[in-house]
C-alpha cells in the first residue's frame, strides 16, 4: 500500500477524531468523545510555538494513520525529550509499515529539534503495541504513570 507521510494540516481533524476513536475504543482509560478529540486537534495542528508535531499517514483517498508529538523539559536529561502519543492506524490498514513510518516521521523531526530521548505511554493489555514497540527499540521503564483529575 502507497503511503505517505506528512505533517496535519487542519482540513484533516475529522479524519484524525475517527482515528483516536478508533484507539480509545481499545484504550481503558479513555472515551472517546469528539468535541473534546477535536478541541485537542485543534490545539496541537495549530500550535506556532515550534514544541509540537502532528502527522498523519495520507494514501491520496484518505488519512490512514496519526501520531503525535509534544516536547517536554526533563531535568533527568537536562534539555527537551518527546512525548509520543495517539499513535493509531486504521484496522483494514494495519501490518503494512504505517506506525513505522509515522515513528520515523516523528524521529526525524525530534533529532533535528536535538531531542534525545521519546517516551510514550501504551495501554497495560495491548500486547501488540508491546511487540510493535520493542521491535522498533523502545524498552519498558519501572516508572508507573498516574493521573488525578482537577476538579
Amino acid at each position: 500500500m502507497e503511503f505517505s507521510v506528512r505533517q496535519a494540516r487542519f482540513e484533516d481533524i475529522p479524519d484524525m477524531c475517527r482515528l483516536l476513536e478508533e484507539l480509545f475504543l481499545i484504550e481503558k482509560d479513555f472515551m472517546p468523545d469528539m468535541e473534546k478529540q477535536e478541541r485537542g486537534l485543534s490545539l496541537l495542528v495549530n500550535d506556532k510555538s515550534g514544541r509540537s508535531l502532528v502527522v498523519v499517514a495520507d494514501n491520496g483517498i484518505k488519512i490512514i494513520g496519526m501520531c503525535s508529538v509534544q516536547l517536554l523539559f526533563s531535568t533527568a536529561e537536562g534539555g527537551n525529550t518527546g512525548l509520543v502519543e495517539d499513535l493509531v492506524v486504521r484496522k483494514d490498514s494495519r501490518g503494512r509499515g504505517i506506525g513505522k513510518g509515522l515513528l520515523a516521521g516523528i524521529c526525524r523531526w525530534c533529532k533535528d529539534h536535538g531531542i534525545s530521548r521519546l517516551q510514550l505511554l501504551r495501554d497495560v493489555s495491548n500486547i501488540k503495541a508491546l511487540t510493535f514497540y520493542s521491535k522498533l527499540g523502545w524498552k519498558e521503564t519501572d516508572l508507573t504513570c498516574m493521573r488525578r483529575f482537577l476538579p
